[in-house]
């Protein structure tokens, strides 16, 4: 049974972290790649695999679920923001709540993270294009 609360506080931490770093991780320049790399896998798991378990699927929480429902755990919510907001809180949000937070907040980190990882590439390639000038101008001096 310790491996399974072992299990569970994994999940809790590691699908937390995954949450947050999508709806945020586009604010550091740095990490802006593999934040839209999440953000693309997340709503791809969630329309693609959607089709068969269902628009919104996450294995992660099919995965917690599944050990939560071992440690005796019952009548857990199709949300996993419900779950988490409910465990660390107390409050419980409503469906329909949860959904529009998730999926607001899901489109909204991606279309930022779209549009700042297109700047950054943007001005990767003016970058490039001037640094060979900037030295033909060094040498000229």
């Amino acid at each position: 049974m310790f491996f399974y609360h072992l299990l569970d506080w994994f999940f809790t931490i590691f699908h937390s972290t995954l949450m947050i770093f999508n709806l945020i991780g586009w604010c550091f320049a740095k990490l802006r790649k593999l934040n839209l790399i999440t953000l693309l896998l997340t709503a791809s798991m969630w329309t693609i695999a959607g089709i068969w378990y269902g628009l919104g699927y996450c294995p992660l929480t099919d995965w917690h679920y599944d050990v939560l429902r071992i440690l005796g755990y019952h009548n857990l919510p199709n949300s996993y923001l419900q779950f988490i907001v409910h465990r660390l809180t107390g409050l419980n949000l409503s469906t329909p709540i949860a959904d529009i937070i998730t999926v607001g907040g899901l489109i909204l980190s991606l279309v930022i993270s779209i549009i700042l990882n297109y700047h950054d590439y943007q001005n990767k390639r003016k970058n490039r294009r001037e640094a060979p000038k900037m030295l033909e101008d060094e040498n000229v001096k």
